[in-house]
């Protein structure tokens, strides 16, 4: 059956009419992808901040299967739609639909593909998968209340301490103001500023230093649709920007992406109570949860419900020697720009920080 399979590989503003519509269909009525990561929208937007944006079109017989959006690297080294941003992953396709990626890729003349974060519910994720992981969701099917009544019975303590904290806001500080959507222009700005600053305190890699992170943020929130919308909230404290985050949504599923505060008012933890308000809004507006991402951060494990199952792994299309010999001279050219030196000299750790340089450096 794979033989009858033919692929094309696309950009996102080259889809037609009749192939943007059936993503939309898709994605509409497949309950695996309700993550605003799966929307058309994303896509697009990503496209506006990276040209090597592509997604392979796959069809049997000349009828159409399903979309597989990634970044298209040299020597066609692929990996996932967002590169290292991207934390949720998968095949967009109707429901139930079982397919393989490799023959999608294989027929798209993709030699190999390197996921992190595909969505586990899918088989053929999983016999490709080296790694398991997962991203934690707030379960707000039920609405607010149940959700908090529930985790207050598992993580009693940790409600405890945000409603005492929440009460000092209230009296002590005079109050605070939650903006689900603040267009003010200082927003923005003092989200990156502040992020940087954390990257730079926890000697972590700056992803505001390479200037698609930027652009792709600015695209998303210019992006307001009826599946799909940016988002800026904020918490202000006497009218001062004390927590930011940037993020999206699909119609279903709110996702927690950038979030920063100043360090002025760490004493009151205003990011994890700007966390809770934007819960609570994704849980009025009827959003059946709020995704966390993956990650053993101790928020997501007090305040997330359960996890989706996520794959880590390789799909090699063409054989082993062939296609890391292209790889290792890609990412000998990483190291080297980076600079890390040659690449026979790198210890391990060194390599995995040289590949994390190439996805976000699209080499």
């Amino acid at each position: 059956m794979s033989s009858q399979i033919t692929a094309e590989l696309k950009k996102p503003s080259e889809l037609s009419p009749a192939e943007r519509e059936a993503w939309q269909e898709f994605t509409d009525h497949n309950s695996t992808l309700t993550s605003p990561y799966f929307r058309l929208e994303f896509a697009d937007a990503m496209e506006v901040a990276r040209t090597d944006t592509r997604v392979i079109v796959a069809r049997r017989s000349g009828e159409l299967l399903g979309f597989l959006p990634l970044q298209l690297g040299k020597v066609g080294y692929a990996r996932p739609l967002g590169g290292p941003l991207g934390d949720v992953q998968g095949l967009i396709q109707p429901g139930g639909a079982q397919a393989d990626p490799r023959d999608w890729l294989r027929a798209s003349g993709v030699p190999l593909f390197e996921f992190q974060s595909a969505v586990g519910v899918d088989q053929k994720w999983r016999d490709y998968g080296r790694t398991q992981d997962g991203s934690w969701v707030c379960d707000l099917s039920g609405g607010f209340e149940a959700y908090e009544a529930h985790r207050q019975l598992l993580s009693p303590s940790a409600f405890k301490n945000i409603r005492s904290r929440t009460r000092r806001l209230e009296k002590v500080e005079e109050g605070f103001e939650f903006c689900l959507q603040d267009e003010r222009l200082d927003v923005f700005d003092t989200m990156i500023e502040w992020k940087r600053q954390q990257y730079h305190r926890t000697q972590v890699f700056d992803v505001f230093s390479v200037g698609w992170t930027k652009t792709l943020l600015e695209a998303i929130l210019k992006t307001q649709t009826d599946r799909f919308r940016g988002t800026c909230s904020t918490l202000r404290i006497g009218g001062k920007i004390a927590a930011v985050h940037i993020g999206m949504a699909s119609e279903a599923l709110t996702h927690y992406w950038f979030p920063a505060y100043d360090p002025e008012f760490n004493r009151i933890s205003p990011g994890l109570l700007l966390l809770i308000e934007m819960i609570k809004d994704a849980a009025e507006r009827g959003h059946t949860g709020l995704e966390l991402g993956p990650g053993e951060y101790r928020f997501k494990l007090e305040l997330g419900s359960y996890q989706v199952p996520l794959w880590q792994g390789c799909m090699m299309t063409r054989s082993a020697p062939a296609v890391l010999r292209g790889v290792s001279q890609v990412l000998a050219g990483a190291c080297e720009k980076a600079p890390l030196g040659k690449i026979g000299s790198l210890p391990r750790r060194a390599l995995r920080k040289a590949d994390k340089l190439a996805a976000f450096y699209a080499w």
